[in-house]
């Protein structure tokens, strides 16, 4: 389950900013802490993080959006990441996933109203074997069809 998501205050920006600063490579350590306290890398805590460690707000926004685990909103309380690559593709994947989608009323990175889940591509869950495969939270499930998709959204809310 994800954490809940908040605004950050200025005080906590910069004590967590300022404990990695004098790291060498701190941006990293930085957004994982930020990602795991408030559940998203808020927009107020890229000017703290560009001051302190003296880089450019592009850059900052491209070492977010390269990693697709940093979220700049937050995510619902459950996160279902479906498989997009091609074995699992090959064994019915885009049907599932469309269907998902469909079934939801979301496209892909969105959360649905009520705050339940958040849907996002991946690009290989290691389970090539077994596709298709989606991970909700940290299990991940293989063989998926619709009825095991039906019992994921029943269990999280969805």
């Amino acid at each position: 389950m994800q954490p809940p998501a908040s605004t950050p205050s200025g005080e906590e920006l910069h004590a967590l900013v300022s404990a990695h600063a004098e790291r060498e490579g701190p941006l990293l350590p930085i957004l994982h802490d930020l990602q795991d306290s408030f559940g998203h890398i808020p927009e107020a805590s890229h000017k703290p993080i560009c001051d302190i460690l003296n880089i450019s707000r592009a850059e900052l926004h491209g070492v977010i959006s390269f990693y697709h685990d940093f979220r700049e909103a937050p995510a619902g309380r459950h996160v279902l990441k479906v498989c997009r690559a091609e074995s699992c593709q090959s064994v019915g994947g885009a049907v599932i996933a469309e269907a998902l989608l469909a079934k939801l009323g979301l496209d892909w990175h969105g959360t649905t109203t009520n705050g339940a889940m958040t849907v996002e591509p991946v690009y290989c869950l290691g389970l090539c074997a077994c596709g298709p495969a989606v991970m909700i939270d940290d299990r991940v499930i293989g063989r998926v069809d619709e009825a095991k998709l039906d019992k994921v959204l029943a269990e999280t809310g969805a």
